[in-house]
């Protein structure tokens, strides 16, 4: 977005979910967007800009991944197909550090109980959540 703008402060989504990034080429903090009215990033805890974004295209169907505790799909894992509030109380797993997205588009979180920064991870594979 860096070319069409030199900065973006505040923006409008008036449908749909995007996924802003603070860096060019979707790198950098996340932040998740649906409709409403962004008129300070600041308040939302980003930097002074957004650089680029992505749209999170609606799923319809079932959603599928599976978790698991160490980087290049090691450790103990587990399959999800719905939320979970806290991958420590409910699987007993220390860490997540990497997935596979078999279906659906998830938001991850770094906190317990959805809190902290968030990922976004779509079909694919993930060896180093980091």
């Amino acid at each position: 977005m860096s070319s069409d703008m030199s900065r973006c402060q505040s923006c409008r989504v008036e449908s749909g979910c995007f996924m802003a990034y603070e860096r060019p080429n979707f790198m950098g903090n996340q932040f998740f967007l649906r409709r409403e009215e962004y008129s300070d990033y600041m308040h939302m805890g980003m930097s002074d800009s957004v650089l680029s974004c992505r749209m999170i295209p609606q799923h319809r169907g079932s959603f599928r991944m599976r978790v698991y505790e160490k980087e290049n799909f090691r450790g103990q894992m587990h399959e999800m197909m719905e939320d979970c509030e806290s991958f420590q109380d409910h699987y007993r797993m220390a860490n997540c550090e990497s997935t596979q997205v078999m279906e659906g588009h998830w938001l991850m979180y770094e906190q317990p109980h959805f809190r902290g920064r968030m990922i976004y991870v779509r079909p694919g594979e993930y060896r180093n959540l980091r």
